[in-house]
């Protein structure tokens, strides 16, 4: 029997390999999505979609989605404190999100992992994705032609040959495809060790007990902290400690009462004596070949900042449109390199940038001058730039890695500067904007002759803010980062950019 053919495989159905279904759904290419797990997530877990996760989101159609799902109370509280009673040492974030308004249209949204998942699944099927549960990858061979899986449905079940033109291994932190691969991983390695439960109790009058963190430092604790987060639900809270061995009902009890200063305190738990490895590496390569990854299968970071979940997300996001436009024959298969020249330095910025919060929050005793100087949230979120990639870099471009959004350039490699009268065209395919209609004709000719989509949009604005004269033009890529700008060539520019 032949292989059962598709155009692209995703191992793994958690934030990032849903993401990437989603999207190549969105721009036409049907994923075959697998994952060993009987089921999406069954835990909070990772929370909160900062603006440009939701500008993604948006695109994808389910922002709405998100920010329904979310805490009726959406506020956000974070605090370090000796127990959730006090005393309070700091307060991150007091029952609300910095505003980006000024860079960005979309809302913060605060829905869980749990949440998340349902509404991408969905989504992804909708676009066309199949989406197989209980299904393991045994194994994976690539060729010059495309890639062989053999896939078993668990418990035990029968195995099937699948052949992929591409896979995206979304397999977790873990990640046997990683493995496979025989792709390192880099950084400063396993950082703690954790057992965690959830339970049930009222934690008293005036307690926001639906949309908090609580990060404690408190020597009675095992390794003298640990963490304590509401959940989708009322009154129920999931709590984390220092590395212990298996914890019994009694000991739970105990460690509970620590961490909300509450002595007396009858919490009612729900599930317990799960672990989690906190570390902080990143992978020596993002691609082999004809098999690329993304999520937790390239980074690991600690849990504080939440860019864990937004950056599976995103990398969905930002791989996909490759992936569809090398699929269907619009791109050359060298688009795809910019996977790991793109992703990969922002990784590392993002893991060692969680590391220092991790410091700063929870583990003070791991100061030692070595760990990253805090940036500020908005060039992390919205200010990051890809100087090299899929873009045509200017001869005086000077690397830098980030932009203040609230004073964009307009060069390749950062995205597009924010606009309302803009920002509903991006997503779908390259744009191009201009104030003259000298371009139309000359764009129209280009996108027929490479066979791609290219919207033209005339801007209203003073093209100085794009940084081209008002008989130039910006290339916009489809997830909003600019490939081009000037009075040129443009189809050696999108020659460039999709390394055709």
């Amino acid at each position: 029997m032949n292989p059962e053919h598709v155009p692209v495989l995703v191992v793994g159905a958690g934030l990032a390999g849903l993401s990437a279904a989603t999207f190549l759904g969105l721009h036409g290419v049907p994923a075959l999505v697998v994952d060993k797990h009987p089921s999406t997530a069954q835990h909070p877990k990772a929370r909160g979609q900062f603006p440009h996760t939701m500008q993604a989101l948006r695109i994808a159609g389910v922002d709405e989605d998100f920010l329904a799902a979310q805490p009726a109370d959406s506020g956000f509280t974070i605090k370090i404190a000796a127990s959730t009673s006090g005393p309070v040492f700091t307060t991150i974030l007091a029952g609300g999100s910095p505003d980006f308004s000024a860079f960005s249209r979309n809302a913060w949204a605060n829905a869980s992992q749990e949440k998340a998942e349902v509404i991408l699944l969905r989504r992804a099927r909708e676009l066309g994705a199949e989406v197989r549960f209980s299904t393991k990858v045994e194994s994976l061979a690539q060729d010059s032609e495309g890639v062989t899986a053999v896939l078993r449905e668990l418990p035990a079940g029968a195995t099937r040959e699948v052949r992929a033109d591409y896979v995206v291994g979304a397999d977790g932190h873990r990640s046997p495809i990683r493995e496979w691969l025989g792709i390192g991983r880099h950084g400063r390695g396993v950082l703690s060790e954790s057992v965690n439960a959830v339970f049930e109790a009222d934690l008293g009058e005036g307690f926001d007990g639906r949309n908090v963190v609580f990060y404690l430092q408190n020597p009675e604790l095992p390794g003298s902290g640990g963490a304590l987060t509401s959940t989708d639900h009322r009154n129920r809270f999931a709590i984390g400690v220092g590395q212990v061995d298996e914890v019994d009902e009694q000991r739970w009890t105990e460690l509970i009462r620590i961490a909300t200063g509450l002595p007396d305190l009858e919490p009612k738990l729900v599930e317990q004596n799960s672990h989690t490895t906190v570390s902080a590496l990143v992978a020596d390569r993002f691609s082999s070949g004809r098999v690329h990854l993304i999520g937790d299968a390239v980074r690991t970071m600690p849990p504080h900042g939440a860019m864990g979940g937004n950056s599976a997300i995103m990398d969905g996001f930002h791989l996909a449109w490759k992936l569809a436009m090398v699929v269907k024959g619009q791109a050359g298969q060298g688009l795809l390199d910019s996977h790991d020249s793109e992703r990969r330095p922002y990784s590392e910025i993002l893991v060692e940038q969680q590391y220092a919060n991790m410091v700063q929050r929870n583990s003070p005793q791991l100061a030692d001058g070595s760990e990253a100087e805090l940036i500020d949230p908005a060039l992390t979120i919205l200010g990051y730039r890809c100087p090299t990639g899929a873009i045509v870099r200017e001869a005086d471009d000077d690397g830098a890695l980030f932009e203040h959004p609230a004073e964009p350039t307009g060069r390749p490699g950062s995205r597009v500067p924010y606009s309302e009268s803009t920002v509903d065209i991006f997503g779908r395919s390259f744009v191009l904007l201009t104030a003259s209609s000298t371009w139309d004709e000359k764009a129209a000719d280009v996108a027929g002759k490479l066979g791609i989509d290219l919207v033209i949009h005339h801007v209203q604005e003073d093209p100085a803010r794009y940084g081209v004269r008002r008989d130039g033009a910006v290339l916009v890529r489809p997830d909003g980062f600019v490939a081009w700008r000037g009075e040129g060539d443009l189809e050696a520019a999108l020659r460039t950019a999709l390394a055709r």
